[in-house]
């Protein structure tokens, strides 16, 4: 069995610097040079997940195939490496405490009054080395989330400290990542705000061996000597992290800065192979450099915070690069659109993403940006509530089914088009209950979902509790939507379309959440292709 080696990445000075990007970019980096690596986060809210948070305290849930509702973090894991995280990816202070609380209960620390060391420290020492224990990576990588120094940090630092001494120095690296910030009025980078968060990890027992430092300025070798040496580092570990357009980027320019090479030469591990990064610059060329570019919407409810919809936008970026199109996604409050202001806000799109979400404000403006997407055939895609818009519009403007409506939003109403899940109505408690994680679907032979993924059964994940009202099959069906996508064991409809139409097409499900620069969801790049062909009709028209 392989023996694991650990490194952990923290953050000081301030909140936001991107642990998440350098963690995914240092994995992308030793994994093309050959080595299994695997990235799990470590957050230190008191929720056990991130499931029940309005997506403006946390941004966007990302969800797992198991069925995890984990930090947006994991995402970026997933577009880097191209490949799975799971349950044990992502870990919370409240998962933490119910874990030692339930063992508490359960008698297996009789005799002792259960403490935060070692009970907590322990339980998260655990959970660190759990990925590592598995044989199947070489290399474990832990960002720590929030700051060093924040109090709810405090039991994570110290199960690292504890973990060194455990393991060895060898088997551990840790990572601080700090700003370097600018003062314009002296012209001048400063050091002190790493110092002092460097002082901070060390009073706590922590040194770091590599300091990776964002700045919107290059550091001087002046600047690096200085902070080597007031941070007790070695020079070459201090490592320039300077502002840049794409987060894609970010591995090239670790790269650059031999930041795998030095924490490989800390684990003592060979160097094995150079990089082969060739299909990541390929995707970094055609992301820099497009033939065309399209304008698509984006319509929903929590627009005004980009990381609400985190992966949506990333999933763009993805097939944008493959058609060679720049994508230009223009947020959309949904409840702005009306049926009187509808045309002034989606008249000059080439293409609109209804996006999934919960709760009833903003619907009708949902509702009425679809009506005029399906009339004035410009291409529309659905996802989740976006896609149960569509069918409660299509009910109201096609069947003639005025009251149509998700009983999520109107519990009373005549014709319940979109209904709770039968397994859903028994539940009360709201965290991880949902349906979660990925299911099978059918898919019609010929049909649009057909022709896109070039196959009949297909795996995808999901995060809702209502559903396609099944007693409506007949009349959607010959009325002129087409469901066209099932899961084989319940029925449940996944995918629904309309074929009298350039792009028509709404999903249950989350495509969102398995795109990957290696592998671009193909639902993206279609949609991302017919805006471009409504483009191309647009300008032969004019």
């Amino acid at each position: 069995m392989k023996k694991s080696k650990f490194i952990f990445v923290t953050g000081g000075v301030t909140s936001s610097l991107g642990k998440g990007i350098i963690s995914a970019s240092l994995a992308k980096l030793l994994q093309s040079r050959g080595y299994s690596v695997t990235i799990q986060k470590f957050d230190p809210y008191i929720n056990v997940d991130p499931g029940t948070m309005n997506p403006y305290e946390h941004g966007e849930c990302y969800v797992t195939d198991d069925g995890a509702e984990t930090d947006l973090d994991l995402g970026h894991y997933e577009r880097f490496l191209n490949i799975p995280t799971s349950q044990s990816n992502n870990v919370t202070t409240g998962r933490i405490y119910q874990t030692v609380i339930d063992n508490e209960r359960e008698g297996k620390y009789l005799g002792k009054t259960v403490q935060v060391i070692p009970h907590i420290t322990d339980e998260i020492k655990r959970r660190m080395t759990r990925l590592g224990e598995t044989g199947d990576y070489d290399i474990v990588i832990t960002e720590l989330g929030g700051t060093v120094g924040d109090i709810e940090s405090l039991p994570y630092v110290e199960a690292v400290r504890q973990l060194r001494w455990d393991l060895g120095q060898d088997h551990t690296v840790v990572i601080h990542l700090t700003l370097i910030p600018y003062l314009r009025a002296a012209g001048e980078l400063k050091t002190k705000p790493t110092q002092h968060s460097v002082k901070t990890l060390q009073e706590l027992g922590v040194q770091p061996d590599i300091l990776v430092c964002r700045t919107e300025h290059k550091l001087n070798t002046e600047l690096r000597k200085k902070i080597a040496l007031f941070c007790n580092v070695n020079q070459n570990a201090v490592i320039e992290s300077m502002d840049v357009d794409t987060i894609y980027e970010v591995p090239l320019v670790m790269l650059r800065e031999k930041l795998d090479r030095v924490a490989l030469a800390k684990m003592k591990l060979p160097l094995k192979n150079e990089p082969k990064l060739e299909k990541w610059k390929d995707f970094l060329f055609r992301l820099d450099h497009p033939n065309t570019e399209v304008n698509i919407g984006l319509v929903g409810k929590y627009v005004e915070l980009p990381d609400a919809y985190k992966s949506i936008n990333e999933a763009f970026n993805h097939a944008g690069a493959v058609n060679e199109c720049k994508v230009n996604v223009h947020c959309i409050q949904s409840e702005t659109i009306n049926a009187k202001n509808v045309h002034l806000k989606l008249q000059d799109l080439d293409g609109v993403l209804v996006a999934p979400g919960f709760g009833d404000r903003g619907i009708e403006g949902k509702i009425d940006a679809i009506k005029y997407l399906r009339e004035n055939k410009i291409p529309f895609f659905g996802i989740c509530l976006g896609m149960q818009c569509a069918v409660v519009e299509f009910g109201r403007n096609v069947l003639g089914l005025k009251s149509a409506h998700s009983t999520e939003m109107d519990a009373k109403t005549t014709h319940p088009v979109i209904d709770m899940m039968e397994e859903q109505k028994k539940i009360t408690q709201k965290g991880g209950t949902m349906r979660l994680g990925a299911y099978a679907c059918k898919i019609n032979k010929g049909s649009l979902a057909h022709r896109i993924y070039g196959k009949l059964q297909i795996q995808e994940r999901h995060r809702h509790r209502f559903e396609f009202n099944n007693a409506y099959t007949d009349q959607y069906e010959k009325g002129g939507m087409a469901l066209t996508g099932v899961n084989p064991e319940t029925e449940l409809v996944e995918i629904v379309e309309i074929e009298d139409h350039p792009f028509f097409i709404g999903v249950q499900f989350h495509p969102e959440l398995k795109s990957t620069v290696a592998n671009p969801h193909p639902l993206f790049v279609r949609f991302v292709k017919a805006t471009v062909e409504q483009t191309a009709k647009r300008d032969s028209r004019h």
